[in-house]
Order: structure tokens, then C-alpha cells, then sequence
């Protein structure tokens, strides 16, 4: 897996915006503005908002909890739109983040002066750099270091994995180094932690050639069948700590951390097995 300098992702996330002429104009005004290489950023970042519902956000700041949406008239009706060519895309829980947002277009439908674009935009880089005081204030340090976003070893200093953190790792591997695996790259669905009953499960949770799996809207049910829906094996009482496989921004290959969950047996059968999320949080020195 090739890694994406701090440099190439602060391009690549500007270059995605570049047939968008509002978006491009606010986002890169908002960038120059804040000036500050401490705050992570992500373009077109796909979130799980505060009602459930998965979406488009037009700039997400993930280490401030905070995302911005540039309301386009004629984006208004389908630019949040969630459909099944996008579950493959990470998905970033913000149901504890804070929603902020601009309007391009006054009463009568048209685009307002961008004079007042701008006031409202230099209001907003006001209003960030406020939150990070208020995080910094409540001894929360908010510093972008890129190379540890998807390093197992900060999470295992840490001590525990956390969905609200949104996790993810580039490869299975640094998945289960969070578990205490020495040994090299080895791509297999399921791999049991040593001396427990718990695997780590890496499910594709979209249809593909193999599977039809799928997420509920609350990332908190899985359901596993066949694509062929040939019968599956008698189910056990299984503990899967969930890593499913997704997509970046950039396209690459992320296994992104859902939490413990346990089969249903009572939902279960040989077509179709249920998994419920039972935990958000895992101690790593403790499962």
C-alpha cells in the first residue's frame, strides 16, 4: 500500500474540487485564511450525521468535530444523496459533530455578491479558530500528525480503539498488531485473537462477487448472506471486532473499525446471519 505524503493529500483534496466553482473558491478562501497546519481537513468526506442519515460534507475537520456544507441551488436536491455505488466510501461518524453551513443563494434563487460570500466565509475561519481554543482550553492538543493516522502503534500506546476517533488502517495487518500479531501480510476475512473467543472480522459490507453484505444506517446491525444466497454454515456464538473494508478519499483500500459486534441467534438462520453491535469501544490491554 503506498503511503500519500502529508503534501500530496493536502493536494489531492483541493484537486477533487476543482470542477466546483463555489466549493472550490470557499474551501481554498477558508484554507489560505486559517493558515494553520495543526488543523486536519478532508474534502468531500462522507458522514454519519447527528440523525442517522449518511451524506456528503462538503469540509470536514474531524480533530475539531466540526463540518462545514456549501448549500448550492442546484446541488440543494441531490448533493447529499447516499446511494449504493458509495457504500464502498469510509464513512466518518459525526453524530457528536457540529454542523455549519452557507448559503449560496438569496430568496429569489439567485447567487448572492460575493462580498457578502466572503463575510460569511471569514466569519466561519473566526469561528474555527475559536473551537480549537475550546478544545485546547479543555487540555485536548490539536496537532496534525499525519504519519500516525494510520499507525497501530499510536492506538496501542493509547490503549484502546474508540469508533468516535475513526479509526482505520491501510492494511489487516496493522489491524491485528493492535492485537499483539508479529507475522507479515496475510489477507484472510476473519483471524482469531490468540487465547480468546474474539476474531477480527474484515467484511466488504456492499455487494461484491462473493458476498451481499450490508450496514444499517446506524452502522450499528450487519447483515452476512451469500451473493448466491446458497445456505450458510450453522452459526455460533460469535465476538467479531468489525474492520470493514472501504475506500478512502483517495481510493485506497481502508479497513475502518465499527466496534464488538455478536451474532444474533434468535435473527439468524442459514440464509442470513445478524450481527448487533455490543460495543463502540475496545481496551486493547483488556478483552
Amino acid at each position: 500500500m503506498k503511503f500519500i505524503s502529508k503534501d500530496d493529500y493536502l493536494l489531492r483534496n483541493i484537486f477533487k474540487i476543482k470542477h466546483k466553482k463555489w466549493e472550490l473558491y470557499i474551501i481554498t478562501r477558508i484554507l489560505h485564511s486559517l493558515n494553520d497546519p495543526d488543523i486536519e481537513y478532508v474534502c468531500q468526506q462522507f458522514v454519519k450525521s447527528k440523525t442517522g442519515k449518511r451524506y456528503l460534507a462538503d469540509l470536514c475537520f474531524p480533530s475539531l468535530k466540526l463540518y462545514y456544507e456549501i448549500d448550492e441551488l442546484q446541488h440543494s436536491s441531490q448533493k447529499h444523496q447516499y446511494g449504493d455505488t458509495e457504500r464502498k466510501k469510509e464513512i466518518i461518524d459525526a453524530t457528536n459533530f457540529v454542523e455549519k453551513r452557507i448559503q449560496i443563494y438569496n430568496s429569489l434563487k439567485r447567487d448572492r455578491k460575493l462580498k457578502d460570500i466572503n463575510y460569511d466565509v471569514d466569519k466561519f475561519v473566526k469561528y474555527i479558530k475559536r473551537r480549537k481554543k475550546f478544545f485546547e482550553l479543555k487540555g485536548e492538543k490539536i496537532i496534525w500528525d499525519y504519519k500516525k493516522k494510520y499507525n497501530p502503534n499510536f492506538y496501542i500506546k493509547k490503549g484502546y480503539l474508540d469508533t468516535s476517533d475513526n479509526v482505520g488502517f491501510l492494511t489487516q495487518r496493522d489491524c491485528k498488531r493492535c492485537f499483539g500479531y508479529k507475522g507479515g501480510h496475510a489477507q484472510r476475512a476473519v483471524w482469531k485473537i490468540p487465547n480468546t473467543d474474539i476474531h477480527l472480522w474484515f467484511p466488504k459490507l456492499y455487494k461484491n462477487k462473493d458476498w451481499d453484505n450490508s450496514i444499517d444506517e446506524n452502522l450499528s446491525k450487519i447483515i452476512m448472506q451469500r451473493t448466491s444466497r446458497e445456505l450458510l454454515w450453522k452459526a455460533n456464538k460469535w465476538k467479531m471486532l468489525v474492520f470493514a473494508h472501504n475506500k478512502n478519499v483517495f481510493g485506497q483500500t481502508l479497513y475502518k473499525f465499527l466496534g464488538l459486534f455478536e451474532l444474533n441467534e434468535k435473527k439468524s438462520n442459514l440464509k442470513m446471519h445478524v450481527f448487533n453491535r455490543m460495543k463502540t469501544r475496545i481496551n486493547l490491554n483488556k478483552l
